[in-house]
């Protein structure tokens, strides 16, 4: 244990919330515009977040526990839809209707029957019905993995615990730009608002 984390466990942060009896996995915008490296938001760790997403997936549809997805999706390049967050990344253009970057990244693809998200900000739950649908099907725990790290996986991950959900942030099964944002967010996700663990980890909790 390094001297930071021991003194964050002295200070009472990183406790363990624990998974509850209702699982769902949630893929926060796991699009192309992440894994192509003629996006503007191209992330280097992409494609094996990807592969460590459809693991969960295939995993989580074994064992008949629901796969959420959530993507963003605006009319045109104005990206009216949400100005402000526009106007402060203006990459966010790639997710224009008809803009093929706002597909989701292979391998990943919705089943049929999966419920997929359309959102216009940062967070899964912001202007979405998402924490009603989850209610709904009496879930408690969410596995969160996606893209990025420090952006969107951050702010569902925050949001759904202020919603009253596990969040169970698998790190292998998230990337951003570069390693020390990643680490950092993963750091501070840990020590504040959700559990993060490894994919073999989630691999074994869904099987239970």
């Amino acid at each position: 244990m390094s001297d930071l984390d021991r003194d964050y466990a002295t200070a009472g942060f990183a406790r363990r919330l624990g998974w509850g009896v209702r699982p769902a996995v949630l893929l926060v915008d796991p699009a192309l515009a992440y894994t192509s490296p003629d996006s503007p938001l191209y992330l280097k760790s992409g494609q094996a977040a990807a592969a460590a997403m459809a693991t969960l997936a295939a995993k989580a549809r074994e064992y008949k526990i629901p796969v959420v997805w959530t993507s963003v999706h605006f009319a045109d390049e104005s990206c009216s839809e949400a100005p402000l967050f526009a106007a402060k990344v203006p990459a966010l253009k790639v997710f224009a209707d008809g803009n093929p970057l706002g597909g989701f990244a292979p391998p990943l693809s919705p089943a049929a029957g999966e419920l997929v998200v359309m959102k216009h900000y940062a967070s899964a739950f912001a202007g979405t019905s998402l924490a009603a649908w989850l209610a709904s099907h009496s879930i408690d725990t969410l596995v969160i993995g996606g893209y990025s790290t420090s952006g969107c996986v951050r702010a569902s991950a925050l949001d759904a615990l202020q919603n009253g959900f596990r969040p169970i942030v698998v790190r292998d099964a998230c990337a951003d730009r570069e390693g020390g944002p990643h680490e950092n967010n993963l750091f501070d996700l840990n020590a504040k608002y959700a559990d993060v663990i490894g994919l073999d980890e989630a691999l074994s909790a869904l099987q239970r």
